[in-house]
């Protein structure tokens, strides 16, 4: 038996991730889990923000941002980065987290992510209560000790975590399925 709910976000689970974005007065960090990979040739990525949110147009502003995978060691730092506003914070100082220069884009990663996505917009899309970025990925940083002994990613070697919207509840990452 099955019961039907009303219409919501209800792909679970969802990614998190930390965009990182360069501001005229310092860098911002928000939380997002409305984040998809949506094409392989170029690689290009979706990121949904709320116009109201500060991130917003220091995102549409500037064209590009990082995309910071976490793990769960920085579940503080992306609560926090979620919760509170960049106009009233410091979110690299208060998180903790250590902005590390990109090759490709010129918002700031975070050195304590596993892994950093740069990207470039190339179209912004009004859905409602959000708009949706497009983004081309120009570059990918992984930490080494992510990677297995062929260079692939390992997650296994990471402690990712994932979010569900429907509970509002954040979730580490299980083991691989054989």
């Amino acid at each position: 038996m099955k019961r039907q709910i009303n219409p919501r976000t209800a792909i679970v689970p969802c990614p998190v991730v930390l965009l990182s974005v360069a501001g005229k007065d310092r860098p911002n960090i928000i939380t997002l889990s409305w984040v998809a990979n949506v094409c392989s040739e170029p690689p290009t990525v979706v990121v949904g923000i709320r116009p109201k949110r500060h991130s917003y147009n220091l995102v549409k502003g500037a064209g590009e941002f990082v995309l910071n995978i976490p793990s769960s060691e920085q579940i503080e730092g992306t609560k926090f980065a979620g919760t509170k506003s960049g106009r009233e914070h410091d979110k690299f100082a208060e998180c903790g987290f250590t902005p590390v220069p990109a090759e490709r884009v010129s918002a700031p990663m975070i050195d304590e992510c596993p892994i950093n996505i740069e990207c470039r917009t190339t179209q912004v899309i009004p859905l409602g209560s959000h708009d949706l970025f497009v983004a081309e990925v120009v570059a990918v940083h992984i930490d080494e000790s992510a990677l297995d002994d062929k260079g692939r990613f390992d997650a296994s070697k990471t402690s990712l975590f994932t979010y569900l919207s429907m509970s509002g509840q954040y979730w580490t990452l299980g083991e691989r399925i054989p």
